[in-house]
């Protein structure tokens, strides 16, 4: 149930963090890309309209009528309004003359002046932009370029059909919010099986540390209990025939020294023996040290091997001093003494075989 609540905040916080991502990179990429749309548009207006200005001064200048031009260009450019963009002529009283819609000729030029200075002195798209996201008015189409016409009082204006190009823009935004949505769909189910296989994966690992971590477990508890097993073996064990004859072979005592004193030692009240700066010390279990002449090897020679086992070049240690077992490094073991003796033993990996065959006799 914890992985299963797991997996889901995962998915829960991939999810947070796209949206938030996305939220923003959208906003930004559609500016762009509506300003681009614009601009190219706009562009191709200002083009258009400079070719018409260019026409009719032409046709002017070849002695056509001022009313034939406006009649001509009235009939080609009829019902145009329907594009996104489309070309109008007004004169300098601000009089349309000529537009798409006949309804219109002869009417005020209504158009947003402040928009048509900005675009003119800046050429930018952003303004044109964010008069599109924030029009309230109830004006469809708006002059975007002029250009005033040199033998005549006329002007030919290039206008927006802002209904079209609204259209145009939302068309944009719902194939953006398309694409980030399978994005984001994409990234999101991905990443969340990446999760899954990955996790699973770990998981299969610790399951094979702890599988392997239990055996070991096992092995120690089976070691520590072979110990207290044997060591009840010893406390009860009933010598029957050879008792009286082991007795008599096995020594009593180890004679050591403490400074110029002789002190016998009982083997029974050794804990431990070791050397160290090539003097041979000798420990009993109420924590008193002697020293003993003899070298390491001589003094286990001495000692009951059932009851002594030496650890390594350094200890020999007791079977009753012996508190606890443990694992330590690879495969060594590690010899916790009774807690009157402070020193830990290490048994080597080639001896702890042999110290387990020692505790199972």
């Amino acid at each position: 149930m914890k992985k299963d609540k797991l997996y889901f905040l995962t998915f829960l916080s991939i999810t947070i963090i796209y949206l938030f991502v996305a939220l923003i990179a959208s906003q930004y990429f559609i500016k762009i890309s509506a300003n681009q749309l614009i601009e190219n548009q706009v562009e191709a207006s200002k083009r258009d309209t400079h070719k018409i200005a260019s026409l009719i001064d032409f046709q002017l200048e070849s002695g056509i009528s001022k009313e034939n031009c406006i009649q001509n260009l009235q009939q080609i450019i009829e019902n145009t309004d329907s594009n996104s963009w489309f070309i109008s002529v007004f004169n300098w009283s601000g009089i349309e003359v000529c537009n798409p819609d006949k309804t219109k000729v002869g009417q005020q030029v209504n158009s947003d002046q402040s928009l048509l200075t900005s675009l003119k002195e800046k050429n930018n798209s952003n303004d044109l932009y964010s008069l599109l996201l924030n029009k309230n008015s109830d004006t469809t189409t708006e002059i975007i370029y002029i250009v005033p016409l040199k033998k005549s009082d006329l002007i030919v204006a290039s206008n927006i059909h802002i209904t079209n190009i609204n259209n145009q823009l939302k068309s944009l935004k719902s194939n953006f919010h398309l694409i980030f949505l399978i994005m984001g769909l994409t990234v999101i189910i991905l990443s969340f099986i990446a999760v899954r296989i990955i996790g699973s994966a770990y998981e299969k690992q610790l399951e094979q540390q702890n599988s392997s971590l239990t055996n070991e477990v096992a092995n120690l508890s089976k070691l520590n209990s072979d110990l207290f097993s044997y060591k009840e073996k010893v406390a009860i064990i009933d010598i029957k025939n050879n008792a009286d004859e082991t007795q008599d072979k096995e020594k009593k005592r180890l004679l050591t020294y403490i400074r110029n004193e002789l002190v016998p030692i009982l083997i029974d009240d050794i804990a431990y023996v070791y050397t160290e700066n090539s003097i041979t010390f000798v420990v009993s279990f109420d924590g008193n040290k002697s020293i003993s002449n003899a070298s390491l090897d001589e003094v286990f020679t001495q000692l009951n091997p059932s009851l002594f086992f030496r650890a390594n070049r350094q200890f020999i240690i007791s079977i009753s001093a012996i508190d606890k077992i443990l694992k330590y490094g690879n495969s060594q073991l590690k010899i916790v003494l009774s807690s009157k003796t402070s020193e830990d033993i290490i048994i080597s990996k080639n001896k702890a075989s042999e110290f387990k065959q020692w505790l199972n006799k």
